[in-house]
């Protein structure tokens, strides 16, 4: 089994963002660059080494339970968002209302990308995939201040094209218009 497969894509960043305080508003403010740190974001709800377990590990851990944090980034997919517009019959869907940090171009099926897969900065710098961001009611608030009535449709617009979660694996420097790889370290499929 080989050590990496090559997988021949190469993306491009579109948009940075960040979430001040997800308490108050889902909605992010977008950025020119952003660093990334070992802890995530700096001035990012989702910013720190460690959190609170949610109602999405409540299977393997209490809620509230302090767990390593792997959702450090929501990383969404050009494509897939405009699927999700046109879904919710939108000419468009500015990521900020639903809290992305990261919207990359160029992947097919990015959400689907396996975990651990790695997006790879030109500089170095290095996201490490977690899962699959599964969608929910959250970010309906937020569109719905800007897209009176569609703020209910998200949900079931984004299933399958949500993005994903990420981790800071190297840090440094992202910027709109960076190019990055993708990587998918060699493993054959689990056979239980």
């Amino acid at each position: 089994m080989p050590e990496h497969i090559d997988s021949g894509y190469s993306g491009e960043i579109t948009w940075l963002g960040l979430m001040p305080d997800r308490g108050i508003s889902l909605r992010a403010d977008a950025r020119d660059s952003l660093f990334a740190a070992f802890e995530g974001i700096r001035e990012d709800s989702h910013y720190g080494a460690t959190r609170a377990s949610c109602g999405r590990t409540q299977g393997q851990h209490p809620i509230g339970t302090k767990i390593r944090n792997t959702r450090q980034f929501t990383v969404l997919c050009a494509e897939e968002l405009a699927v999700v517009a046109q879904n919710m019959e939108l000419d468009q869907l500015d990521p900020a209302l639903i809290g992305a940090n990261l919207v990359v171009s160029g992947l097919p099926d990015f959400s689907h990308i396996p975990p651990a897969s790695r997006l790879i900065a030109e500089n170095g710098t290095t996201l490490v995939i977690d899962v699959i961001n599964l969608p929910c009611v959250f970010p309906g608030k937020e569109i719905e201040s800007d897209h009176a009535g569609k703020g209910k449709t998200f949900k079931g617009a984004a299933k399958d094209r949500r993005g994903v979660t990420a981790w800071v694996l190297c840090e440094g420097m992202l910027r709109v218009g960076d190019v990055f790889r993708l990587h998918i370290p060699g493993q054959r499929s689990w056979r239980p």
